[in-house]
């Protein structure tokens, strides 16, 4: 192993130069270019070099625009044996900001595997190793490249700027977070007034009626396909037909690439089929958005499968089924976003209080609606298998 790279989330990267001496000046002799550090071992013999590259958002936009929703669709399609531990790890990942890249010329030895450790550390945040192998701040194994956990006590942490820096100030959405917070009181449902405001309107980058109908449609014959794979079903002639009607409704262009993956591979993933299959809840707020579902009721009972099927069975072709859609609102749209954000949030508060979700809440449940809503209405115009869970 060569490499070595930690993740986190700061305020700045002032410190990190600092963090670097502390931990390496003893044994190497260290210069700078710019964020770049080129590290020299001081011994007499087996010398060894280091370059460390440093990265933020600020510094590296388009690295974090390019990569982050690449490692957070990576970690996504894992089969984590630990749900729990998989939302953790999404959630931490959503708020990073910030990499520090560490190459060795020769193998890594574990007197420097110790030294990269111990600036772990120092900086906070995740490790994360070639093979896909993350550890917490203190060098313990958090989840294993195959979804096993590992023995870390593992808790995300995002800086002050990552949480609060992204919010759009405005009295529009300052409204729509105080109704939202109204409604919550009626039901004693937990709320944080902290919790940031969705962006107006015109700030948003909502997705077209047909866009969002044909991801409803080519969304719906995925889990049905996934559906298949998790009962066990013949994998070939369940392919073979959900591909034919991907093209009977000629939505084939908009399934993610982690659904064209799992359609195409010879041996889906049953833990895979069952991600998908929730997805149901994701789906049911784009049918809601194109006027089929009267309202999005409380999230403590899953939706009518049998009726979302109805709704893309009634017709045999794309164009029938989406002159039946009535679009609504940008309003409504973003004031059920703004809900189901909210609601989110009092269900991860409960979990880290140990305590279960209010109201009979059912987490699963709002992170699939939050799936739908965020992506319809563009927030931060992120691609619907990267829909960031942050709180």
């Amino acid at each position: 192993m060569n490499y070595f790279t930690i993740f986190a989330s700061k305020n700045n990267i002032d410190d990190i130069e600092f963090k670097i001496s502390d931990v390496f000046a003893k044994g190497f002799a260290i210069s700078k270019n710019d964020n770049e550090y080129l590290l020299k071992s001081k011994a007499l013999f087996k010398k060894h070099k280091l370059i460390i590259r440093i990265m933020s958002e600020d510094t590296n936009p388009d690295y974090f625009a390019n990569n982050i929703p690449g490692m957070m669709g990576y970690y996504d399609n894992i089969p984590f044996e630990d749900d729990h531990l998989k939302e953790l790890v999404l959630t931490q990942i959503s708020v990073l900001n910030t990499v520090i890249a560490i190459e060795s010329e020769k193998e890594i030895n574990e007197d420097q595997m110790q030294l990269m450790t111990n600036l772990l550390a120092n900086i906070g945040g995740i490790g994360f190793l070639p093979n896909g192998t993350l550890l917490d701040d203190e060098g313990i194994v958090i989840v294993y490249p195959d979804g096993q956990s590992g023995p870390s006590n593992f808790r995300p942490h995002a800086c002050t700027r990552k949480v609060m820096g992204q919010e759009v100030a405005s009295e529009e959405g300052e409204q729509r977070k105080n109704n939202t917070i109204a409604y919550l009181k009626e039901r004693a449902i937990p709320y944080t007034a902290s919790l940031p405001q969705l962006p107006p309107i015109e700030a948003c980058q909502f997705k077209t009626q047909e866009d969002i109908a044909r991801r409803a449609v080519a969304l719906l014959i995925v889990i049905q396909f996934a559906c298949d794979v998790a009962q066990g079903e013949n994998v070939e002639d369940s392919r073979a037909f959900f591909i034919n009607m991907l093209r009977q409704y000629d939505v084939d262009n908009y399934l993610t690439s982690s659904e064209r993956d799992f359609l195409d591979t010879s041996e889906p993933s049953e833990q895979v089929a069952i991600h998908i299959s929730w997805q149901y809840e994701a789906y049911w707020t784009l049918i809601w958005a194109l006027g089929f579902v009267e309202k999005l009721d409380f999230p403590d009972e899953v939706c009518d499968c049998e009726y979302a099927i109805q709704v893309v069975s009634n017709y045999e072709t794309f164009e029938q089924f989406y002159l039946q859609t009535a679009m609504r609102s940008q309003e409504e749209m973003l004031d059920e976003a703004d809900k189901i954000y909210r609601y989110h949030w009092a269900c991860v508060n409960s979990r880290i209080q140990e305590r279960p979700a209010p109201a009979g809440i059912n987490e699963s449940i709002v992170m699939e609606r939050r799936r739908g809503l965020f992506w319809m209405i563009g927030h931060r115009n992120e691609e619907w298998d990267t829909i960031s869970m942050d709180t």
